[in-house]
């Protein structure tokens, strides 16, 4: 049979054209459908290679050249989530050191509260001191946690009342939270807050309850004309007045007596203050204080 214009047709199109009879749902086999040529194998790539592009690197789709990075095979498409992170619980005591050596402190998992007034230098001393820190280090403000509620913040300045307590309370909880979750993957932490000596319930007891028995309390206390200097170079409500800050400040001389260690940091700078909380901080491990 003669396809019109062309070569013959080849049998099994002969038996379609033709009606030929097969069983039905059982058509001839299709010779496969023509292929690209045969290409000849590619030479063998050294390592880091895929195809002929480096592992890492795939084609442009326009260009050809190896442009766009992709991750290795190795790494999952989904890169986290899959890490286990141990519960925060109460933070224990740091071993002392073996023998009658000082425990390093630049290398030991550590809990901190660094306790002063308005204008004691806390968050600019815990700040440094956890960055040159050997160990990782986490510095945790109250301050700055308070200040997350947005609307609805409950300024003290504007009056002490149910819902400053409160909120001082929640952003304690949540700090010794945080703090605990930090400690129990490795990482230390040092806290900072105008914890008054008069109000233990909700103050170092609270840190207390919410960290745990580990926590090192440390109270930065320099003289009042210093903290008033100190303060007046503040801003927004961060600043406070200076009949305010002259009763915070004597309201915190209850420490003086109370066992925990206190700096003067009234003549150092932040780095020496950083390294005399260092000297302290070893102190309280080979001899922890009672509070």
């Amino acid at each position: 049979m003669q396809h019109a214009g062309g070569p013959p047709l080849p049998p099994y199109h002969q038996q379609a054209t033709a009606g030929a009879d097969w069983p039905q749902g059982t058509p001839p086999a299709q010779p496969p459908h023509p292929g690209p040529p045969p290409q000849p194998p590619h030479p063998a790539q050294p390592p880091g290679f895929v195809g002929n592009v480096p592992s890492g690197r795939t084609p442009h789709p326009a260009q050809g050249g190896p442009t766009l990075p992709v991750p290795p095979a190795s790494v999952p498409p989904e890169g986290t989530g899959h890490v286990q992170l141990p519960p925060g619980g109460p933070v224990a005591m740091p071993s002392p050191p073996p023998g009658a050596g000082q425990a390093d402190t630049g290398s030991t998992t550590l809990a901190v509260l660094l306790i002063g007034p308005a204008g004691a230098g806390k968050t600019t001393v815990a700040r440094l001191w956890a960055e040159q820190r050997r160990v990782p280090t986490a510095h945790i403000s109250l301050d700055d946690v308070r200040e997350w509620v947005r609307s609805g913040f409950a300024d003290p300045q504007a009056g002490w009342n149910d819902h400053s307590e409160a909120q001082y309370r929640l952003a304690r909880r949540t700090c010794g939270f945080s703090a605990r979750n930090f400690l129990a993957n490795g990482i230390s932490c040092i806290l900072d807050d105008a914890v008054f000596p008069d109000r233990p319930v909700i103050g170092l007891g609270g840190w207390k309850r919410h960290v745990g028995p580990g926590l090192l309390p440390v109270v930065l206390l320099p003289g009042l004309e210093i903290v008033l200097e100190r303060n007046a170079a503040r801003h927004g409500n961060r600043r406070l007045s200076d009949e305010e800050v002259a009763r915070i400040h004597g309201r915190m001389a209850g420490w003086y007596g109370s066992g925990l260690p206190i700096i003067d940091n009234s003549h150092l700078d932040a780095a020496q203050t950083a390294r005399a909380l260092d000297d302290v901080l070893a102190r309280a491990i080979a001899s922890p204080p009672q509070w």
